[in-house]
Formats: C-alpha cells, sequence, structure tokens
C-alpha cells in the first residue's frame, strides 16, 4: 500500500466498513503508487514546530487505550530527522501512565491541532525514552527559555502521517491568539 497511514489503519475490518457506507472506493487510490506519508517534509516540520500542545494515546497492558495531553512552549515539540520527532518530558503530576504504557507497548498515536486554521495532523509511531545518561539527546531537546526540570526525552520514530480534513474542528484561539485577532480589527 502506498500510502502509510491508511496501510496501518485501514485494517480488513476498516475495509469492509468502509464498503458497507460506501465509501471504499473513495480510498482505493490510497493503495497504489509512490509510499508516502511515512517521511516528514518541511510542511510537517513547520506544523509540528509551531504547536504548543498536542495529544498522545498509548495502550495499556489491559488493553485499554489513554490519551494524555502535552503542552510547553511553541516548538518543545521537535522534528529531529525525516522520521523522527521527540520532547523533553517535564515533571508534572507523576502518573507516569504514557511512560509506563510505552515500555510494554512501544506504539503511539498522536494528534496535533491548529484549531484557529482548523487543521489536524495525525501521527503514528513507536516511541522510546531517553533518560539522564543520554545527555546529548536531552539537549536536543532542551527548552533553554522552559524553567522546568527535564525527567527524560521522549522520542517517536514516525511510522505514518495523514492530514485530517477541518470540516468538524471548531475554531478556537489562545488568549494570545485572540488578543492579535482583535488587535488586527481594531482601527
Amino acid at each position: 500500500m502506498a500510502h502509510k497511514f491508511a496501510e496501518l489503519t485501514f485494517t480488513r475490518t476498516v475495509k469492509r466498513v468502509q464498503e458497507e457506507m460506501g465509501s471504499r472506493s473513495d480510498y482505493l487510490p490510497h493503495e497504489s503508487g509512490p509510499e508516502r506519508n511515512k517521511l516528514l517534509r518541511d510542511r510537517e516540520r513547520s506544523f509540528i514546530e509551531a504547536r504548543d500542545s498536542f495529544y498522545v494515546a498509548s495502550v495499556s497492558e489491559t488493553g485499554w487505550p489513554y490519551i494524555q495531553h502535552r503542552g510547553g512552549p511553541a516548538g518543545f515539540l521537535k522534528v529531529m530527522d525525516p522520521s523522527t520527532i521527540g520532547f523533553a518530558d517535564y515533571s508534572g503530576n507523576r502518573q507516569y501512565v504514557t511512560t509506563g504504557n510505552v515500555l510494554a507497548n512501544d506504539r503511539v498515536a498522536l494528534f496535533l491541532m491548529d484549531y484557529p486554521n482548523r487543521r489536524r495532523l495525525k501521527l503514528l509511531g513507536h516511541m522510546a525514552l531517553a533518560g539522564p545518561e543520554q545527555l546529548s539527546i536531552l539537549e536536543q531537546l532542551h527548552d533553554h527559555d522552559y524553567g522546568a526540570v527535564i525527567e527524560r526525552g521522549m522520542i517517536i520514530r514516525v511510522e505514518a502521517f495523514d492530514w485530517n480534513c477541518p470540516q468538524h474542528i471548531t475554531p478556537r484561539y489562545t488568549l494570545l491568539e485572540s488578543e492579535a485577532l482583535r488587535a488586527s480589527r481594531e482601527p
């Protein structure tokens, strides 16, 4: 299959449902041609590095999905190369659910949202942890203007990504975005 995200997500059962619902023919072109949506390009890099938050899903040993919101200064999620992204994991509520989950099953899914522009990037990958002994990796992930203490690095080898339809994304704005929008409308 050419489209890596479709290859990983369009299982036999998904294809059967697409057939039943009449959308299967829309996705057949995804299954031919050169491989795509595996390596991050400039478009994905600039989108990823502009985010100040994202959602990450992992799966527990009991089979239950777990979704966590991650946030930091814009650019805290870094593109390390065309198939790798990472971020510094700063001390938070100290539950370590995502950390524990990826030790047993390294598969993760990320949702990166741009609410004002109604854009969404979905990524599938394998997450590895970088400990305090891996100083060069932690230095690459460190946000020098952010005062939080790094506990570990989270490195994600991207397997596939997909840009999603904006149809049902409700525009939302940060305080800075809403202030800039208001200022642009004032005479």
